[in-house]
């Protein structure tokens, strides 16, 4: 006789041989038993888990000529030994019909089914027909065979294998009994590779079979595939086969689980040189790419499952782990060096690495990249510590926005940490200056340091700006310098009500010279000299010295209409701000339809309200001016000091009169229309001239 695979020879003939399937081989007995037999069964699961083997089983049972509680069939297992029971084995019993459904899948062959189940069983009790790979009968077929599994007779036993029941039709399994198969527990399939080597005389010891049960991954048949595989190859010692691990996993080209967990404890000490060493080895070994990513995605699932079990390697026993005791050992040792998150992201890595390398031509390069990022993944921080170390707020239930970073003034002595931050001015320099009142000091300057910045180590007197000032008949000038590796932040200048222009004239003076002088408040960034001829400025920077309320006010000597705080900017800033506002619409690249108009507008600003006159409609208007352009004008205007005002826009007046236009920004697009040929072919011949440009596509 020919040689017969270890997969055919060993099939199960009796319910009691098949292996992990208890809940289906106790309910099949027992309606035998109780003779309360289906007309349709549907078996589902995995591949190679005895689907169809306990399909034949079950005809053997039927149609076995021998009667449950006898002498020659005790139990409701078949007998064996009758004619029935021998010829359903063979696969010759006329009346078991088993077909492919892969291959019969059409309305043809199922009307001939549907046609042949009419007549009675030739010799047997029942009709039997077994309906391998079930799901991938087509829809129309199904439909064929609907009618008579309604109402079957009584002699039709219908039985279809499918790994993919969803793919049967509602109708189908609702008049079937379904029966869902598991996976083959590793322990199971262990059991009957030791029974099978020693039948077979085959030499193999523990970790050999423990690694062919793994690699059959909850599938009998599989596993019994590669030890028929592997006892062809294994050297032949005294007339016997010897399996040995090494030999397995060389024959099946996977990779031991030690070189995982040597890159685990590479990526533990973040030791990258080790771990492109690691993966360097396995490549030029030539395994591939994928299947070390699919095997290390596995070696992590266990793990994870290591350690959210709390297994040990004494105590090592789950149920979810379906892996030998020394690979259980070897998980529970590399999730003690890892939390549950970290493993988790290193899944997730691995994971999106094995997708990568199914489309990636330098696998390689993809396969290093992932193993580099679990280096680096170990220094991220949980968003739960991050927020832990922020600073807490303090007990002033007001919410406040902490001011940006002002740099601190040389020739301090005070701790930075102790003194209160200065609010930001509302005015940068070039802008409207709000002057601030002087208070008298002695102490010619001192550090500043803004709030929550204080856990900072301050910078020495190099890094610190300096400055000085000196008084004359001519000019009085305050001059600000600072190094490189001064943090370069909001310019900020504020002064006194004095009479004269401003001009920049760096002259060094003394400290003490400012000590003699009336105080101002100035806070400043390097490079910064201020000068105001007729009347003399003292520059004083104590923290003491300033108050939070000052910010917006006159000096003590000023008007008592100036000591009001005003959100009115000089008409001679309007030009500014509406520049300001045009160029943060332009840096969005989103909104540069509403920047051409705003550039072509006028601009009012007077009693709190920046009135902008347009050449629009009210209707192109409210298209234009959206509230999101509104925000983005708010904020330029806000970063120019001009706070709490309302936009009006507004049509312009009838009456006006005509402007000359404007020349386009560079670039815009009424630039590009009016260099457009056909433009200028209008203009030419209709004497026209082009007004208002909408860029839709970007608006």
């Amino acid at each position: 006789m020919a040689y017969q695979v270890l997969a055919r020879k060993y099939r199960p003939q009796r319910f009691a041989d098949v292996a992990g399937q208890d809940h289906v081989t106790r309910t099949l007995q027992n309606a035998l038993e109780q003779n309360r037999i289906a007309h349709g069964y549907i078996f589902s699961g995995h591949r190679g888990i005895g689907k169809t083997t306990i399909a034949r089983i079950l005809a053997c049972a039927l149609n076995c000529q021998n009667t449950i509680g006898s002498a020659a069939r005790p139990t409701p297992e078949p007998c064996l030994v009758c004619d029935a029971c021998t010829e359903i084995r063979a696969g010759n019993a006329v009346d078991v019909i088993e077909i492919d459904a892969a291959t019969n899948r059409g309305i043809d062959e199922i009307r001939e089914l549907r046609d042949a189940a009419r007549y009675r069983p030739a010799r047997d009790r029942f009709k039997i027909y077994i309906l391998d790979e079930a799901h991938q009968i087509t829809d129309a077929a199904f439909n064929a065979l609907l009618k008579t599994l309604e109402e079957p007779p009584d002699h039709i036993v219908f039985m279809m294998a499918t790994t993919e029941p969803e793919n049967i039709p509602q109708t189908i399994r609702s008049r079937c009994q379904h029966f869902s198969f598991h996976a083959v527990k590793l322990d199971d399939i262990l059991g009957e590779l030791r029974g099978i080597v020693a039948h077979e005389g085959v030499l193999a010891d523990e970790a050999a079979l423990a690694l062919l049960a793994e690699a059959g991954d909850g599938s009998m048949r599989d596993a019994l595939s590669i030890m028929d595989q592997a006892i062809a190859s294994a050297p032949v010692v005294d007339g016997k086969a010897q399996l040995s691990a090494a030999e397995i996993r060389e024959l099946m080209g996977t990779v031991p689980n030690t070189v995982f967990e040597e890159i685990l404890e590479a990526v533990a000490r973040n030791d990258a040189a080790t771990v492109l060493t690691t993966a360097g080895r396995l490549l030029d070994a030539g395994n591939s790419s994928s299947q070390i990513a699919r095997q290390f995605v596995r070696y992590l699932r266990n793990c994870i499952v290591a350690k959210i079990a709390s297994l040990t390697e004494e105590s090592n026993t789950s149920d979810l782990l379906q892996i030998s005791p020394d690979e259980r050992r070897r998980a529970v040792r590399t999730a003690l060096l890892f939390t549950e998150e970290e493993l988790t992201r290193f899944l997730g890595v691995m994971l999106r690495t094995f997708d990568d390398l199914g489309f990636r031509q330098e696998q390689r390069l993809h396969l290093e990249m992932g193993l580099i990022k679990l280096v680096h993944l170990q220094r991220l921080l949980p968003v739960e510590e991050f927020l832990s170390q922020l600073p807490k707020p303090s007990g002033n239930p007001t919410p406040r926005t902490i001011p940006p970073p002002r740099p601190a003034i040389a020739g301090t002595s005070a701790p930075a940490a102790s003194r209160p931050a200065p609010a930001p001015s509302r005015y940068e320099t070039g802008g409207n200056t709000a002057g601030l009142p002087a208070k008298p000091s002695a102490t010619a300057s001192t550090s500043v340091t803004p709030s929550g910045l204080s856990s900072r180590p301050e910078r020495s007197e190099v890094e610190r700006p300096a400055f000085s000032s000196s008084s004359s008949s001519s000019a009085t000038t305050a001059t600000f310098e600072a190094s490189s590796a001064m943090p370069v932040g909001r310019v900020e200048a504020l002064q006194t009500r004095t009479e004269g222009a401003l001009a920049l004239a760096p002259e060094p003076h003394t400290p003490e010279a400012i000590a003699e002088q009336p105080v101002a408040s100035v806070s400043a960034v390097p490079a910064i000299s201020i000068v105001d001829e007729p009347a003399p400025i003292a520059i004083a920077a104590t923290s003491e010295d300033y108050d939070p309320s000052w910010e917006g006010l006159a000096s003590s000597d000023a008007d008592p209409e100036a000591t009001q705080p005003s959100t009115d900017a000089p008409q001679g800033e309007a030009g500014q701000l509406q520049a300001a506002a045009v160029e943060a619409l332009f840096a969005t690249k989103k909104h540069n339809s509403a920047a051409e108009q705003l550039d072509e507008s006028t601009w009012t600003i007077a009693n709190g309200e920046v009135r902008i006159s347009t050449t629009l409609s009210k209707p192109l208007m409210a298209t234009i001016f959206r509230p999101d352009v509104e925000a983005i004008i708010k904020a330029a205007l806000r970063e120019r000091g001009l706070t709490a005002v309302r936009l009006v826009f507004m049509p312009a007046a009838i009456d006006d009169k005509p402007k000359a236009p404007k020349k386009p920004r560079t670039g815009s697009a009424q630039a590009k229309a009016l260099e457009h040929p056909t433009v200028q072919a209008a203009q030419r011949l209709f004497n026209a001239e082009v007004t208002n440009v909408f860029d839709l596509r970007k608006d």
